[in-house]
């Protein structure tokens, strides 16, 4: 049994093979749901939740319960229990609100955690049938194929990529100077709306850098491990060694993250 193309035996492949299981059969879900979203309530003035994010969580809830019931598992949608097993953190939609008006960019991104370290992540884009995976210490993979980082050395060659949280209106901050700042200092900037394929979209050179402030554990546990498999970097703005207790990231193929760094820190520390 493999991780992925290499000869190399994965110690982790029953994680890794009810993962993707899990993934797959919750982008079903999704696209059944898309275009009808239904019973939509907000957490916050611009965080919407509806049956096809509840939908999505209990089926990959179930799946791993079955699957592991010794392991613990967090989910954004408040489905959580301890295990001594390891613990799961799954987004069962992120891109919530692309998805409630049909824009076709959203995920289900779900991670396996072991003793504080993420040794499983799948990223699962059902509208492309992408399906991003990594295994600690054995590479990123697009559909079973070897992916890493782009090649590109400056930031202004660059394309980067950043989300917005949901309470910018009341706590902007910093958010639109160091957008304005970006732009300046790259060759472009897009904000897609979902933090789980801009960091796989790092991982496979789509794009060479992505910050963002106030992500939760579900939005960076998968994709975090994938741009670390792929040869990518990923730290807070202060350049340390990134954590889900976290509050802001940094991602990059390494060879721009000094230079995005620079463009950051001032008015974020």
């Amino acid at each position: 049994m493999r991780c992925g193309p290499y000869m190399v035996k994965c110690p982790v492949m029953k994680e890794l093979t009810i993962a993707k299981r899990a993934a797959r059969q919750a982008g079903a879900v999704l696209m059944e749901h898309l275009g009808g979203l239904k019973d939509v309530r907000y957490k916050s003035l611009r965080d919407p939740v509806g049956e096809a994010d509840r939908a999505s969580e209990a089926l990959v809830a179930n799946i791993i319960r079955e699957a592991f019931p010794n392991h613990g598992f967090l989910g954004e949608e408040e489905t959580a229990w301890k295990g001594t097993g390891g613990r799961w953190i799954v987004d069962p939609l992120d891109g919530t609100v692309n998805y409630a008006h049909g824009y076709p960019c959203f995920c289900v991104s779900i991670a396996y955690e072991k003793d504080g370290e993420m040794v499983v992540s799948v990223v699962f884009d059902p509208v492309k049938r992408e399906m991003f995976h990594a295994v600690k210490g054995q590479g990123a993979f697009l559909n079973g194929k070897p992916i890493h980082v782009s090649k590109t050395r400056s930031l202004i060659k660059s394309l980067v990529v950043t989300g917005f949280p949901y309470d910018t209106q009341p706590n902007p901050g910093n958010i639109f100077r160091d957008f304005k700042n970006m732009c300046m200092a790259a060759q472009g900037v897009r904000r897609d709306g979902s933090a789980a394929l801009d960091l796989c979209y790092i991982a496979c050179g789509r794009f060479d850098g992505f910050y963002e402030l106030r992500l939760k554990p579900w939005d960076t546990a998968a994709g975090a491990l994938i741009v670390r498999e792929a040869g990518g970097r990923v730290t807070n703005f202060k350049g340390e060694k990134f954590s889900l207790e976290m509050d802001n990231m940094l991602a990059s193929n390494g060879l721009v993250h000094k230079e995005m760094m620079g463009v950051l820190r001032p008015h974020n520390l």
